[in-house]
């Protein structure tokens, strides 16, 4: 059965919950900072949350309203600002980047085409020889010396000879809107893609006015055990349009929706078949082969044709997932260098392609399946027990894709059994339940072992001698 618009929005609703508590364990799993996250479909916010602290120094909880530095999902924005100058004529694809600024005409930076920059086929130095603004070691450039980045390191490649991917190429950008328009990155912005989509927490560069709202960038850890210490937040310069922009994790969802084919209140669909087509395939020893559009990744997650972007500011990741075509929309923001973003995003993803799958099978449901719900814990590892799609699945909390190895707990002969299929776990073995006086589950065998409910557990285990409490464990 395929479902219909109106069942998949239910269907995330429901799981909505799940979704952010899911996030939120594994959040506490990796020792993040912060995390902000949202979920979206058709235009529709249907889930908003914020786990953890803005700010690891002064404790302040972190909410769905702080401010991010979104970094590269900045390239995004520049990309459809040149596409919209396009549509308008102010310039082409195929123009040279010195047409536009006469300080590199001439130069071998000044010969790539608009479209090569768009893509990360000019060969462009990706943040000049001395980079060490991404650490704070000093200022980032300034127009004057972005120009003269261009002209003394220019090409590293010939155009299109490889994918090279360029934070000075999208600046370079920005300047090309600019000299092409005589106004600014920041007006550009304003005018093309703020004002059009209603974005109130979103801008082109870090604003002083509204130091308070955004949250604290931390540092990584080298060890699993080491502090983490807060980076101030500094001014992009001249490389705002390559990642100077900031957001919260809904205005990303509306301004991702607005990239879904046949929404052209910011870019016609014509723009978007060009950012979202395959540009570039990468090849990375060691790694699958990734794919980038004009401005946009290009990947699959869990069968569904995905665009997007990921951005790294010194103390923020964050990643936005897009289905183009049928409009789901996952985006998470973290407030460490280390931040979980990506692996969070794509494991909501999957969950949601997991419960929707499931769905279409028209299950009959397991009868009162709240009644066997719940995240639990043994010396193993850490499960929930969940509805997805109609249908209880046992997820490993811990896993970066939970839907992966994902098993499914079934009636037969009028007992609850885990699925009897090929796998490793207790496949076909019986569930049991063991409630309290009050009816809440004690304690719950998925086959062989004993778990308890993860708060129970979690408590347990730290105390001296948790065998006092869960009775079926010694240390």
């Amino acid at each position: 059965m395929t479902l219909s618009v109106a069942r998949k929005l239910a269907i995330l609703h429901e799981i909505a919950p799940f979704l952010a508590s899911w996030s939120d364990y594994q959040a506490r799993y990796r020792g993040a900072t912060g995390v902000q996250l949202a979920v979206a479909y058709r235009g529709e916010l249907v889930l908003e949350h914020a786990w953890g602290l803005a700010n690891a120094e002064t404790e302040e909880p972190l909410t769905p309203r702080h401010l991010f530095r979104i970094a590269s999902h900045s390239k995004t924005m520049t990309a459809v600002i040149v596409l919209r100058l396009a549509e308008r004529g102010v310039l082409r694809l195929d123009d040279a980047a010195g047409r536009h600024v006469a300080e590199i005409a001439g130069t071998e930076a000044g010969a790539v085409t608009v479209r090569e920059l768009l893509g990360h086929q000019a060969g462009i130095i990706r943040d000049s020889s001395d980079g060490d603004f991404w650490q704070r070691g000093r200022d980032f450039p300034d127009a004057e010396e972005l120009v003269g980045i261009l002209r003394r390191e220019g090409r590293v490649f010939a155009s299109n000879e490889r994918f090279k991917y360029s934070n000075i190429g999208y600046a370079l950008l920005g300047l090309v809107a600019e000299r092409a328009t005589g106004r600014s990155y920041a007006d550009l912005a304003e005018e093309l893609v703020v004002r059009p989509l209603g974005l109130g927490e979103t801008g082109p560069e870090y604003d002083p006015s509204r130091a308070d709202a955004y949250a604290a960038g931390h540092t990584g850890r080298i060890g699993h055990a080491d502090a983490r210490r807060v980076i101030p937040h500094v001014d992009t310069r001249a490389l705002a349009a390559a990642t100077g922009w900031y957001s919260t994790a809904s205005d990303l969802t509306r301004y991702a929706a607005a990239h879904v084919h046949g929404d052209e209140s910011m870019l016609s669909d014509a723009s978007k078949r060009l950012m979202q087509r395959p540009e570039s395939r990468i090849a990375m020893r060691g790694l699958p082969e990734s794919v980038y559009g004009l401005g946009l990744d290009v990947q699959k997650i869990a069968g569904i044709d995905l665009v997007g972007h990921s951005g790294g500011y010194p103390g923020h990741i964050t990643r936005t997932w897009l289905d183009p075509r049928d409009g789901l929309t996952v985006t998470v923001l973290a407030n460490d260098v280390d931040g979980p973003a990506g692996p969070l995003s794509a494991g909501i993803v999957h969950l949601v392609s997991l419960a929707w799958s499931a769905a279409e099978e028209e299950p009959e449901g397991v009868p009162d399946a709240l009644a066997f719900s719940g995240r639990f814990a043994n010396l193993w590892g850490v499960v929930d027990v969940v509805d997805l799609g109609g249908i209880l699945h046992v997820v490993a909390s811990r896993a970066p894709e939970p839907a992966a190895g994902a098993t499914r707990l079934v009636v037969e002969d009028g007992r609850l059994v885990r699925e009897p299929v090929a796998g490793y776990h207790e496949t076909g073995e019986p569930v049991s339940v063991v409630r309290d006086d009050d009816g809440r589950i004690a304690r719950i065998r998925l086959g062989s072992m004993t778990y308890w409910p993860f708060e129970v557990f979690d408590e347990a285990m730290s105390q001296t001698r948790p065998q006092e409490r869960l009775g079926r464990l010694s240390l």
